[in-house]
């Protein structure tokens, strides 16, 4: 199961965490695993390299954390959230295979 938390902080998107394999096939071959990693890469680089967001960075195998700083939560919101939208669409096609969570910090 894949898990995505997003963090909130006084009301503004502040990172997410992405952990687990969705376990429709064979790591390296999974399809979702590839939607979600695609687009928290995207995400994570749009933050740190675009809008050059002060941002804590880390990447695991099957794990990924991000979580800006709190003077550059606003310049991220937006994409921010267009990730959690996308999340939730991929949710909705693949409920036994995504949990979503959101977390005040």
């Amino acid at each position: 199961m894949i898990r995505a938390e997003f963090f909130v902080r006084k009301g503004l998107p502040a990172g997410f965490c992405i952990s687990g394999h969705a376990g429709i096939s064979e790591a390296g071959t999974d399809i979702l695993c590839a939607a979600v990693s695609s687009a928290a890469y995207m995400t994570a680089n749009t933050v740190t390299d675009i809008i050059g967001a002060k941002a804590e960075v880390s990447v695991e195998e099957g794990r990924m954390f991000l979580m800006v700083s709190e003077k550059d939560a606003a310049a991220c919101g937006g994409l921010l959230r267009g990730f959690r939208l996308h999340m939730m669409s991929l949710k909705e096609q693949y409920p036994e295979n995504i949990t979503l969570t959101d977390t005040e910090v």
